[in-house]
């Protein structure tokens, strides 16, 4: 399964409203669970499995749940937004995973703040299931701002890195 289908399907998930997906193929297992804001305590309808004889179908209540809403961060963690930063463009994160600015603990950084970078450049890892995906410029620039702590959790479409196109 390529990158861009799993990224279709999340965002696929996330829209439809469903709370939990699993998919599993021979080479691969993806498991999505979103939250809700709000859980409705509607009645739903059950039907019991048939043992010995048929069941009528029963109305049962939804248990209440307390939902602690995830909130999406969508900010860019940047200061207040300024005129400066419009001309920027942003790199954002493909998935969902933990951020990484080395390739290791003892290997030197991909980028820093004033490095010049051309499309295809390995800018960052993201590490998501104990894959470790190299994360490749789309544009050519020189980095202005890293907008992530190395080794913090990131969300899919989250701004890593600020380049300045001229």
């Amino acid at each position: 399964m390529k990158l861009t289908e799993i990224q279709d399907l999340i965002k696929f998930v996330s829209k439809s409203g469903v709370s939990e997906v699993e998919l599993e193929t021979k080479e691969i297992k993806i498991v999505i669970k979103t939250t809700t804001k709000k859980m409705e305590s509607a009645p739903m309808m059950y039907q019991q499995m048939p043992q010995q004889m048929q069941m009528p179908q029963q109305v049962i209540a939804a248990p209440q749940m307390q939902v602690n809403p995830v909130v999406a961060n969508n900010d860019t963690k940047a200061p207040a937004a300024s005129d400066d930063d419009s001309k920027y463009i942003t790199i954002k994160s493909p998935m969902i995973g933990t951020f990484y600015r080395s390739p290791g603990p003892d290997k030197p950084l991909f980028v820093n703040v004033g490095d010049e970078i051309t499309a295809g450049k390995t800018v960052c890892i993201i590490e998501a299931m104990k894959l470790f995906n190299e994360i490749e410029s789309e544009v050519k620039g020189k980095i202005v701002k890293i907008l992530v702590n190395d080794a913090t959790p990131v969300e899919y479409d989250q701004p890593l890195f600020l380049v300045d196109p001229s």
